[in-house]
């Protein structure tokens, strides 16, 4: 527990205030035991070639040249450098590589730095070693954030009517309130994402202040006194509370190992799935009792209480912004100011113009030139698009025909969340069965392996259309095309699940990248098409306007199987993907 409030926002604040004097880590409560914390063969690296790896491949001239080098280096360097102490002749504290040598410092390329990393693989700062209840109580709480915002779509559209009431608005113009938070979820993760992969910032401080601000700014949304200032505050709100929808999957990774993963992403799915189907639910009994801005109230309680869990209980995911820490407390308490971090090394190299590239350029670069990933991210668009604009089939099918009440209608997208319950446990148990044993020594997996469950999501997501459009008729009993929004829910999940590892293991250099670029353009997609899904149910009918949609799902389906049979190809063809796989 020490350690969960330590990492925790409220924690960090506490030591701020207080110099370091309470939370203190093990190296502050012993100084003794820094040394440990310093890679020796990355140091030596470092001083050899400037790097931390050893190229993969030299000439043996300079191999001869590195050899001759560290023969004619004088003994006396450091005469304090095997001292027990650990501190050299001139009297500043040097950490001691294994054999008590100083290492030798190539004149031309090499730098005299002591890298800070993990003191071994069972360092329990390093989240990947975090016990299994530590992992999924973190887990629960990047699940409840991106609930807390994910909600906040679908909450507003039970009070789509009130607000064409209230502010004398036409349907199509109410639906925008909608639709421009979606639009925030397309643009925030563009800003949020790379900021998180800073070091210096990590994910902790961009949770917890966006998070802030998207409590605080659900008041003015409430108390909106007109229509305008209500579409202005819901972008803001979408832009502000994005990122747990584009970096929650990126905490989850810090936590799993690639093979673990699958695991994770799809608790963290759970999460995303309760949004748009209980939002409904949620929004629709405060509409009725009070109103439209009842919903945003109810987003706003919510949200506040996660806040609260969140500033006390959530401790730092990203390694970097660990180890960077690790990095800064090391050289105060030594005044050494040798030591580094490798992700301060790397982002020593990088100027704005590099950091502007990554944050606004690639992922748009790679949308756009790399086959596997357009394919994809279009495919998941598409799947997003089409859950919102079928969303705005259900009052047509349950009010109009079934006579549902507004709050009753929300009942029915408890369908869509039954069949996440149903399906999770069968993926859980196909990738214990057979993807698991497919990892090498190193946990690595030839990312097609990760495909195979889209296979089945391809077909379910026509299916669920299709009958979900052909039973929502008086005469059917309004049951039947509940269970047929199961199907959404089962393909979605599948399809979701298997794009998102294998964009993850296909890019893994740019998976922040590839991974941002895919919410952008599955977001702008979900922010368009309820615009247009009223005018669609009322002059095509629930039956025709859904199988549309189904048939737009059908011309899909060949993307999985094409990918798993000739991925590692395209792979092999591009310059960014992975080719030793």
């Amino acid at each position: 527990m020490k350690d969960l409030v330590r990492e925790s926002f409220f924690g960090q604040c506490a030591r701020l205030i207080t110099g370091g004097r309470v939370l203190q880590y093990p190296e502050e409560e012993d100084p003794s035991i820094w040394q440990r914390y310093v890679h020796a063969e990355k140091s030596a690296n470092m001083g050899l070639y400037g790097t931390t790896e050893r190229p993969s491949s030299s000439s043996s001239a300079q191999n001869q040249n590195e050899e001759k080098k560290k023969k004619t280096r004088k003994s006396d360097e450091d005469d304090g450098a095997s001292n027990d102490s650990g501190y050299g002749a001139n009297g500043e504290q040097t950490p001691r590589r294994a054999g008590g040598h100083q290492k030798y410092i190539d004149p031309e390329k090499g730098r005299d730095v002591h890298v800070v990393d993990w003191y071994g693989p069972d360092d329990p700062a390093n989240p990947q070693n975090w016990s299994t209840p530590k992992k999924f109580f973190v887990t629960f709480e990047i699940c409840f954030l991106t609930f807390s915002v994910y909600i906040g779509s679908a909450i507003y559209s039970a009070g789509i009517q009130d607000v064409v009431k209230v502010f004398g608005v036409s349907q199509v113009a109410a639906t925008l309130g909608l639709t421009l938070f979606v639009a925030g979820y397309a643009v925030g993760p563009m800003l949020w994402a790379p900021m998180s992969e800073i070091p210096q910032f990590g994910r902790n401080p961009v949770y917890i202040i966006t998070l802030a601000v998207f409590v605080v700014f659900q008041v003015p949304t409430a108390l909106a006194t007109n229509f305008g200032m209500l579409l202005a505050f819901r972008f803001l709100t979408g832009f502000i509370g994005s990122p747990s929808l584009a970096t929650g999957g990126a905490s989850i990774g810090d936590m799993y190992t690639p093979s673990k993963r699958t695991y994770g992403l799809a608790v963290w799915g759970f999460g995303a799935v309760c949004g748009p189907t209980l939002g409904p639910l949620v929004g629709g009994f405060a509409v009725e009792k009070k109103g439209w801005n009842w919903t945003i109230w109810e987003l706003m309680w919510l949200s506040g209480f996660c806040l609260a869990i969140l500033v006390f209980f959530l401790p730092e995911t990203s390694s970097a912004n660990i180890l960077y820490r690790r990095a800064r407390r090391l050289r105060k308490l030594t005044g050494n100011n040798k030591l580094i971090c490798e992700p301060e090394i790397a982002g020593q190299d990088m100027t704005g113009k590099d950091v502007a590239q990554m944050a606004l350029i690639r992922p748009f670069t790679l949308l756009f030139t790399e086959p596997i990933v357009f394919l994809l991210d279009l495919y998941i668009a598409l799947i997003y698009g089409l859950l919102y604009i079928w969303f705005e089939s259900f009052p047509i099918v349950f009010i109009e025909i079934y006579g549902f009440s507004l709050g009753t209608e929300g009942l029915a997208f408890l369908g869509i969340l039954l069949g996440v319950f149903v399906v999770a446990p069968l993926l859980f148990w196909y990738h214990h069965r057979y993807i698991e044993p497919k990892f090498n020594e190193n946990g690595e997996l030839t990312p097609e392996w990760r495909l195979p469950p889209a296979f089945v999501g391809a077909f379910a997501i026509p299916i669920c259309l299709f009958w979900f459009g052909w039973t929502s008729r008086a005469d059917i009993h309004w049951i039947v095309p509940i269970i047929g929004t199961a199907w959404f829910s089962v393909g979605a999940f599948l399809l979701f699940n298997s794009v998102m590892n294998y964009l993850a293991d296909a890019y893994p250099l740019y998976a922040a990248s590839v991974l941002a670029g895919n919410d952008f353009f599955r977001s702008m997609l979900g922010a368009g098409f309820p615009l247009f899904a009223n005018a669609m149910y009322t002059k095509l009918g629930v039956n025709w306007a859904s199988s549309t949609l189904g048939f737009i799902s059908l011309a899909f389906i060949p993307i999985p199987f094409v990918l798993f049979k000739y991925g590692h190809w395209v792979r092999l063809k591009s310059k960014h993907a992975r080719h030793d796989l």
